[in-house]
């Protein structure tokens, strides 16, 4: 290979790998962005009855 061919390679493995990266940023920010608003979510719920769950019968 020349060294016109070789540069021509490096250039177009350096644009996968940043495209690459970008794709993998952009997936952590929107498994941050899913995982805060799940927190929100959790945080708002209402507990419905204060005892359910409280106790569990072993008897059969």
């Amino acid at each position: 290979m020349d060294i016109a061919a070789l540069a021509t390679v490096a250039s177009q493995m350096q644009v996968r790998q940043d495209a690459s990266l970008k794709v993998m940023d952009k997936a952590m920010g929107d498994a941050e962005q899913q995982g805060n608003q799940m927190v929100e979510m959790l945080e708002s719920s209402k507990v419905q009855h204060p005892d359910l769950g409280n106790s569990v019968d072993v008897k059969a």
